[in-house]
């Protein structure tokens, strides 16, 4: 078998693997949060950083969910770093955002962050702060043992083989949260090409 092969398998299982019905809750929590006039926070690093900026994007276009995330703005964010460390960046942020109960936080990261082992502290106090304050959080990510899956009130946790752990959870972030704008529960409009489409 191909290095190409063995990992569309993988992928194949990794997709078959996915708890639908907590896709399902998070899509139902999600509209939940907007339409009772909430905001969603979006938080990521690396790759999960630029996911969080595609998916702003989506959730504000197609969903018409009032949609942010700190990564947008690189001044602020090099700023808060450089000046009083990056573990508090997106707590922060979070706290001049005036982060509130009617609030959702969505995380995309591979080991969702752990204070145990100091890693993505910025996403783990985050979370901590959403968990203080009873915003929702929710989460896909390549690790059971990290903040966010266990702190989360749906978290996705990719099924995928410990040495591509990386590639294949940052991949199905993306299916995932393209799977969420999709959902009958959050859509508001088409998007472009599909309104092309003719019957």
């Amino acid at each position: 078998m191909t290095f190409a092969e063995q990992y569309l398998n993988e992928v194949i299982e990794i997709a078959g693997k996915l708890p639908a019905a907590d896709i399902e809750a998070m899509a139902v929590g999600l509209a939940k949060a907007r339409d009772n006039g909430g905001r969603l926070f979006v938080l990521g690093v690396g790759g999960g950083a630029a996911h969080a900026s595609h998916a702003v994007n989506d959730f504000r276009k197609i969903c018409h969910f009032e949609a942010y995330t700190p990564v947008d703005n690189v001044s602020e964010l090099t700023a808060r770093t450089n000046d009083e460390g990056w573990e508090t960046t997106f707590e922060a942020w979070l706290r001049t955002s005036r982060i509130s109960d009617h609030d959702a936080v969505l995380v995309f990261s591979v080991g969702g962050g752990s204070r145990e082992f100091g890693v993505s502290m910025n996403l783990v106090r985050a979370v901590e702060l959403a968990k203080e304050v009873g915003a929702p959080v929710y989460g896909i990510v390549g690790s059971p043992d990290g903040t966010t899956a266990k702190l989360a009130d749906v978290c996705i946790v990719v099924p995928a083989p410990s040495e591509r752990r990386t590639p294949h959870a940052e991949a199905f972030q993306a299916v995932v949260w393209h799977l969420l704008v999709s959902h009958p529960a959050l859509v508001a409009q088409d998007a472009k090409w599909e309104s092309l489409t003719t019957a």
